[in-house]
């Protein structure tokens, strides 16, 4: 913004000084022609009364001391063709001031001034006074490089004026972006210091508005989460002990297993929201292969009861990767949940847990009818779920710095890749 706001005064004050300087340039040319053949003028007038009225020899030697005087070639053309002085041949102008008619005319060396002088017995005389070049364009050079030089100096000083009032413009723009990027990295408690224009000093104002009422509205949503997931302990206690009342043992342990699942993902609701509310405070990494191992022990029971084929692959441990054991565990949850949601009863699919690139990669492929385009977007399910499995798994890859990706499967079904990170420093 500071070079185009320098380029923008520099094409303004060029073009202003090029309207200003040029006709001063041409004035001041016009003035020094003028002024050398003024005194050209007066020179040549100064021998009318000579010319007149005296004898050639006389005439000669005026002539001669004005010549020497002046420094520019004078002649006298009398009547009877005697030329007196610079010995010029006779110019069109001469000719016509032999007429009576005084003229100042152009000549191949500069500009020469002629004067008819009439009252002379033997007919009309003609005084001509050559001005030479350099003398019309005397000081003009001079007076066009102070010009120049001054059009350069303003030039150069509007190029200050404007990168300082740029500085003006943008130390309050950056200081605007620097906030906005850290407000955009969960940095809730950055704030702008107003200062430029009141314009910028209003923006700044908003910004820090829109900052607060981010920072508010995030906490009352985390308090409810975690409220509600407090209040979720009650029917989860209740669900505990209808499950150990049950008489049937296999079922008593299955029921009670799944209550644990269902507890460990409220308990992870409630210690995410409280870290969330202070970051100095929380897991920042698990092991993606001991957190995929157990999933995949629960969620087996399940496969064997659907007649589902369970492949498992899973590289030895430990797998670190970026991202909470709790949102690791309910993004594996999401991804085998929809298998068992959206295929077929006896339909198999397989667990893959690898290390590719630096990175741990989950992979969950069926046979079943597929995925749509959009199942990834949030909220979004052809099938009559909630259409928020895949993005909690998409979001738990961002975390670790990876990403969630769909594929078809070799055999016409699906297949999920959750690419997670190693844990940060």
């Amino acid at each position: 913004m500071r070079a185009r706001l320098a380029l923008l005064v520099a094409a303004v004050s060029v073009l202003t000084l090029v309207a200003f300087l040029v006709p001063l340039a041409l004035l001041v040319r016009t003035v020094a022609e003028d002024r050398a053949t003024v005194r050209a003028t007066a020179d040549a007038q100064s021998l009318v009364p000579v010319v007149g009225t005296a004898d050639a020899a006389t005439i000669r030697l005026t002539v001669e001391q004005l010549a020497a005087d002046s420094g520019r070639p004078v002649s006298v053309y009398l009547p009877d063709g005697t030329v007196l002085g610079a010995p010029v041949p006779r110019t069109a102008a001469v000719a016509l001031a032999a007429r009576g008619q005084s003229l100042t005319g152009e000549s191949t060396a500069g500009r020469e001034v002629v004067i008819a002088v009439q009252g002379r017995p033997d007919g009309t005389g003609v005084i001509r006074v050559e001005v030479p070049r350099a003398e019309l364009t005397a000081g003009v050079n001079r007076a066009w490089l102070v010009l120049a030089l001054l059009g350069l100096l303003l030039v150069l000083i509007g190029l200050l004026v404007a990168d300082r009032l740029a500085r003006t413009l943008v130390r309050p723009i950056d200081a605007l972006s620097a906030v906005s990027h850290r407000l955009a990295n969960a940095e809730l408690d950055a704030r702008v210091t107003p200062s430029g224009p009141a314009e910028l000093r209003e923006v700044a104002g908003a910004l820090n508005h829109l900052a607060s009422r981010i920072q508010v509205l995030l906490v009352q949503e985390r308090e409810q989460v975690a409220d509600l997931s407090h209040r979720l302990r009650t029917p989860l206690t209740a669900l505990r002990l209808e499950a150990e009342s049950l008489r049937d043992a296999q079922d008593a342990a299955r029921v009670t297993a799944a209550v644990d699942g269902l507890e460990r993902a409220v308990t992870g609701l409630i210690r995410q929201a409280r870290w969330r509310r202070s970051p100095e405070a929380g897991p920042t990494g698990s092991d993606a292969a001991e957190i995929v191992g157990e999933r995949v022990a629960f969620w087996s029971v399940l496969a064997e009861d659907t007649g589902r084929a369970l492949t498992l692959d899973l590289a030895p441990g430990p797998l670190p990767v970026g991202v909470p054991g709790d949102e690791l565990a309910a993004a594996v949850d999401a991804l085998l949940g929809n298998v068992f949601a959206h295929t077929p009863d006896g339909t198999p699919f397989t667990v893959r847990l690898a290390r590719s690139e630096g990175q741990v990669v989950l992979t969950v492929a069926d046979q079943g009818p597929g995925l749509p385009i959009d199942a990834v977007r949030r909220g979004a399910s052809a099938a009559g779920s909630t259409g928020l499995g895949l993005d909690i798994a998409r979001r738990a890859a961002q975390t670790a710095g990876g990403r969630l990706e769909l594929r078809g499967g070799g055999h016409g079904g699906a297949e999920v890749l959750l690419r997670l990170g190693p844990p940060t420093a």
